[in-house]
């Protein structure tokens, strides 16, 4: 294994002395006095039949070592027993690399997970890479009891995605929705592209149609452990992103000599000039077309339950529709053929309908074609909005990535929750045969690339395929960061995102960093990680911010979210009006000075 020229290694029986050696030294590193270190000898040595038994990985560069670290015991379960650094390479990655080999390595061995005992100073690092504090702690003070996760290899979809690359990642959301008949851009589609910043698990180029503070990208980098990413932020008129790209001819051939995947939000016209691969086929993205292919699936599935649909071509057609099933007492759900996030969905009640509101309302926001009224089905809420993702390979086969709950606020999305146990059993692998057949045949019909279907669910809990989304999405994010967070910290995650939090005051935007840096910390005291999705809209005349929330548990995603919610709406009065930058930056210049720790 080599990484930015470091390679793992086995230990050989003849570095038995040096590596012990290495082992003091780095343990001398905290300042213990002479009488502790020597008490510490014979823990810390190393014999030459050590280095298989206790399976000893070193770190090496230039043919000096670097580092050790010990895989001790057997699965289920096993112990990290050694992890030293020589004090001349503390804090330049060698023991994050030892680390996550050694997980990785359990992992293969078929571990769940892995102890440790580790020095008291240490205990920061190991939080920082996933760890918890486990038990009691042994009798010495200096040692902390603490378990990780292992870590194993990454989904079959990953692969079929990026290759097992990095990747460029194109934020063309405007662009995307541009090129279906009657999709008027959304108010906060440049503020969406920030989430294209998520597209693969290891970027390595990101281009954006809006500013974004560098801080930002570091902060995201540290904690899903990128190498470093390029952000090159365009000025794209209509939200044209891809085709201002190419007006950068330098740029252009960068990313089309990079020899990485190029991963735009949504594939067009223009994207396609970047990318290889077959012909556009969004054919699917039409919810007229979507919902006759589920027609013709869900006979071979007897837990999904497809809503009747009509097409209505004009308001008279339309509220002809709607005053009939109002008068049979019937809910009906109107929607614009094309449509981002519920923004083209009304639900109208028998009663809006024959007070005629609800039918002005409709008629005002969508066009007078491509309208379709769909019956309404009523369902529970606690699983109301499930998601299936799926990404389909060059090679046409389909591989899963998952299902999700999504959060949806009348008829708009606001966010998503997915991993072990958010849904059901028996509703995970209904919808996960429903959407894997939704890409056979989306495959057969030459697509390739990621595609979501969305559910609601009845009464019974049968699920209802609603649409069909031929492009990133909301839900690909928070898979996308699952798997990058088992992959770096180890176990199986619980994401939740959420796409537009309200702020309490309008805040620049290094104002908002610092405050989001402020939850973060206190997420990770409930064993949560926050990670600032939407950075952007922090100034906007109803300020938001998109986050999303990692954790091991149920209970400390939903206490990290009250925590965020909270803080968020605390800042009410203390920044606000067109003097919000001032005022934070008079507090900066003001403020006390904090000592940094090593």
């Amino acid at each position: 294994m080599t990484t930015k020229g470091v390679r793992i290694r086995a230990g050989l029986p003849q570095e038995a002395a040096g590596l012990s050696a290495l082992a003091l030294r780095s343990k001398a590193h905290w300042g213990y006095d002479e009488a502790y270190l020597a008490g510490c000898a014979d823990d810390l040595r190393l014999a030459p039949g050590d280095m298989a038994d206790r399976r000893v990985r070193v770190a090496e560069a230039g043919g000096r070592i670097l580092g050790v670290a010990t895989l001790d015991g057997e699965p289920p379960r096993a112990e990290l027993g050694m992890l030293f650094v020589d004090p001349m390479s503390i804090g330049r990655g060698v023991g994050r690399l030892l680390y996550r080999h050694v997980l990785t390595e359990a992992g293969r061995l078929g571990c769940d997970r892995v102890t440790i005992t580790a020095d008291s100073h240490a205990v920061p690092f190991y939080v920082a890479m996933g760890a918890r504090r486990a038990g009691a702690s042994p009798s010495s003070g200096q040692l902390v009891r603490m378990e990780a996760w292992t870590s194993g290899a990454d989904p079959s979809w990953v692969r079929a995605w990026t290759g097992g690359r990095r990747s460029v990642h194109l934020g063309n959301v405007a662009e995307f929705h541009a090129q279906f008949p009657g999709v008027a851009p959304t108010e906060g589609a440049p503020h969406y592209a920030c989430l294209s910043a998520f597209a693969g698990p290891h970027p390595a180029l990101v281009v954006l149609p809006l500013h974004v503070e560098a801080a930002w990208m570091r902060g995201l980098a540290r904690l899903l452990e990128w190498d470093e990413v390029e952000v090159h932020c365009v000025d794209a008129p209509g939200g044209a992103l891809t085709q201002a790209l190419l007006g950068q001819p330098a740029l252009t051939r960068r990313i089309r000599n990079s020899g990485l995947p190029v991963l735009p939000w949504g594939r067009t016209e223009a994207s396609e000039r970047l990318t290889s691969g077959p012909p556009l086929r969004l054919g699917h993205e039409s919810k007229a077309a979507s919902h006759r292919l589920f027609c013709t699936l869900a006979a071979a599935h007897p837990g999904i339950r497809v809503p009747a649909q009509e097409p209505v071509r004009s308001r008279r057609e339309l509220a002809r529709a709607l005053s009939a099933r109002a008068s049979a007492g019937l809910t009906s759900v109107v929607k614009g053929e094309y449509g981002v996030g519920g923004s083209a969905t009304f639900v109208l009640t028998p009663e809006d309908v024959l007070s005629g509101g609800g039918t002005r309302a409709v008629t005002r926001r969508l066009f007078d074609e491509g309208l379709l009224v769909e019956e309404f089905v009523p369902g529970a809420d606690l699983y109301r909005n499930p998601t299936f993702d799926g990404v389909i390979a060059e090679d046409g086969t389909v591989h899963v990535v998952g299902t999700g709950l999504m959060e949806v606020t009348g008829t708009a999305y606001r966010g998503v929750t997915v991993g072990p146990g958010v849904l059901p059993a028996e509703l995970t692998a209904t919808a996960t045969a429903f959407g894997t057949a939704v890409g056979q045949a989306l495959s057969a019909e030459g697509y390739q690339g990621w595609y979501d279907v969305d559910f609601v669910t009845d009464t019974a809990g049968r699920a209802a395929p609603t649409e069909i989304n031929l492009r990133l999405t909301g839900p690909a994010v928070a898979f996308v960061l699952q798997t990058r967070l088992d992959s770096v910290r180890g176990g199986r995650h619980l994401v939740r995102t959420l796409d537009c939090l309200p702020l309490g005051a309008r805040l620049p935007a290094p104002a908002l960093l610092e405050h989001c840096d402020g939850l973060a910390r206190r997420c990770r005291a409930l064993g949560a990680v926050l990670l600032t999705t939407i950075p952007t809209a922090s100034l906007e005349s109803a300020p938001y911010v998109g986050v999303a929330l990692a954790a091991r548990s149920r209970q400390a995603l939903d206490e990290a979210e009250a925590l965020v919610r909270f803080g968020n709406g605390a800042l009410s009065g203390s920044f606000t009006g067109p003097a919000a930058a001032a005022t934070w930056a008079s507090r900066r210049r003001t403020r006390r000075p904090r000592l940094r720790r090593s």
